[in-house]
């Protein structure tokens, strides 16, 4: 699995004192008609029952720059809870999920289907609204996180 690299989100839910969010490497485009993609997210995490919760979620792919963001959303800075949103600007979305202001591009998902897959929840979300930002994509490749330089 590590020598698969992907883009690097935070995939957030909720809003005001009740946002959520977490670090994942797990997303990936399944289809244009109707525009979906599915993210990984351990089942039992804040983040995980709050878009069983909801019902909808933000996707922020981030960019080469935001290598701190991804740390702290990871839960390696010690951060928990909302106070993961207070070192970034963030705003809610045309569905009232956290957005990153400047992510290297932004979705927002209904929730249109899950399944629990051992440890993990597979939520498939139907793609409503896209913004898309500048710079690189951060990328995880080898356990590590990486710079793709775009042209």
């Amino acid at each position: 699995m590590r020598n698969l690299a992907s883009g690097v989100a935070i995939v957030a839910t909720g809003k005001a004192a009740e946002r959520r969010g977490l670090t994942v490497s797990s997303v990936t485009s399944i289809c244009m008609e109707p525009p979906c993609l599915l993210v990984g997210i351990k089942v039992g995490s804040e983040t995980h029952d709050g878009v069983l919760a909801s019902r909808s979620f933000g996707v922020s792919l981030l960019r080469s720059d935001q290598e701190d963001l991804a740390l702290r959303f990871g839960g390696q800075e010690g951060a928990k809870g909302v106070h993961r949103f207070d070192t970034a600007p963030w705003k809610q979305g045309v569905l009232d999920v956290p957005l990153l202001l400047n992510a290297f591009c932004a979705l927002e998902c209904v929730l249109y289907d899950h399944k629990v897959i051992g440890t993990h929840t597979i939520f498939i979300g139907r793609i409503v609204a896209t913004r898309v930002g500048h710079g690189d994509p951060l990328i995880n490749f080898r356990g590590a996180l990486r710079t793709l330089l775009l042209d």
